[in-house]
């Protein structure tokens, strides 16, 4: 497997300091195994294996830990009586009971450097942000993406001759690490039972649904219709043609569940103009295509929905906050934000005609600040236009381009 240095580097800069490093994100995606690459890295750099504590609360040997009492016992059994640094590894900790009360015990003490993974995006609301304001950093962990994906395609075959190949690979089966050893007609089933895992431990069980049925129409419609304009009412009368009565406010409960679990994400309408947010009507995403390609499928005439999926995947892997820009009557794809800089993005498919070329660089055009704008699209060759910079979308993927 190959290092995923994105992350490594996120987290190396904490360790060994008086801060809880967490690591979040959809399950399956590769938290444990950056556990095992920090545990690694630590041992090349002489920390003796008896001062690393690895537990993974999902194996079974650990399954009945299910409160604090419980998880210090085991904790304490396995810690040495050296006086040396310990390195405590907690992952997938979400299901044990009041655990931030134990982990907050441990820093306040100083008794270990803390690691802890969830498979949650709540993992850091409410207690937990209460008790450690200020004293943990939060990692957001993700599938492969496109260039991760080549890496491990180079481990495998040295010389990749075809970038479009693996590029339409990626874009139907996505890029969940367990499935990346397995050819393309065996992913399918083993993406479905990661999603129906996820879609039970992480939604149902959770938040104790019982229309199970409900659930998984709201998720098909939403992985049918991905980065359209969307609101609770579209849901409403989608259902109502099933003869499906259901109230607005469920909806955005079974969204909020599916954001909380980390399957989507929910990206909000910004009036470009008025800077302010705009409500109720905003687009989803989802974290890896594989899971569209195992509940929805896959439907060529679908690329561009699923290509600005990937670009946007992509910018949030790279540390951008996304929303989507409206300047008057235009839309703008992407509006990206990091520290002080922000860029202007529009993501076609292909540049047919004139006719598209006009849609996708007018909206930019009309946008008269300073910032960088782009256009990324599956051409080959440069449309770059009046100031605005075209770029191609396997190679800004896979060679990493800067904004």
């Amino acid at each position: 497997m190959i290092k995923r240095e994105l992350y490594l580097n996120k987290i190396k800069p904490y360790m060994s300091k008086d801060i809880i490093k967490v690591l979040t994100g959809i399950r399956r995606c590769g938290k444990s195994t950056i556990l095992k690459q920090l545990v690694e890295e630590l041992k090349e750099n002489g920390v003796k294996e008896e001062n690393i504590i690895l537990i993974n609360l999902e194996l079974q040997k650990y399954f009945d830990i299910k409160n604090i009492r419980q998880l210090d016992k085991l904790i304490k059994s396995q810690t040495s009586k050296s006086n040396d640094r310990k390195y405590l590894f907690l992952d997938e900790i979400q299901d044990v009971n009041q655990w931030e009360k134990l982990v907050n015990s441990y820093l306040a003490e100083d008794e270990f450097d803390i690691y802890i993974t969830g498979s949650n995006a709540k993992l850091l609301s409410g207690e937990l942000a209460t008790y450690l304001t200020g004293r943990y950093i939060e990692i957001k962990i993700y599938p492969f993406s496109f260039y991760e994906f080549l890496q491990y395609k180079k481990l495998k075959n040295r010389k990749i001759k075809n970038y479009n190949n693996l590029f339409h690979e990626f874009l139907r089966y996505g890029g969940m690490p367990s499935t990346l050893k397995y050819d393309t007609e065996e992913k399918t089933p083993i993406l479905t039972d990661i999603c129906q895992s996820i879609l039970f431990k992480d939604v149902v069980k959770r938040n104790e649904i019982r229309d199970v049925d409900l659930l998984d129409r709201i998720l098909k419609y939403l992985l049918a219709n991905i980065g359209q304009l969307f609101s609770a009412n579209s849901i409403v009368k989608y259902l109502k043609k099933d003869r499906i009565t259901i109230s607005t406010t469920t909806i955005y409960n079974y969204l909020r569940y599916l954001e909380d679990a980390c399957l989507i994400n929910k990206v909000r309408r910004e009036d470009l103009i008025g800077k302010r947010i705009l409500n109720y009507i905003e687009k989803f995403y989802v974290v890896d295509l594989g899971f569209r390609e195992a509940i929805y499928g896959y439907n060529e005439r679908d690329i561009s929905q699923a290509i600005e999926n990937i670009i946007y995947n992509e910018l949030i892997q790279r540390g951008y906050n996304v929303t989507i820009g409206k300047f008057r009557e235009k839309e703008i794809d992407f509006v990206c934000k990091k520290f002080d800089k922000k860029v202007y993005i529009q993501v076609s498919y292909i540049l047919f005609d004139e006719n598209t070329l006009k849609r996708e660089f007018e909206p930019l055009i009309k946008i008269k600040d300073n910032n960088p704008k782009y256009v990324l699209s599956m051409d080959e060759f440069n449309r770059s236009y009046d100031g605005i910079k075209h770029l191609n979308i396997i190679d800004f993927l896979k060679d990493k381009i800067e904004l």
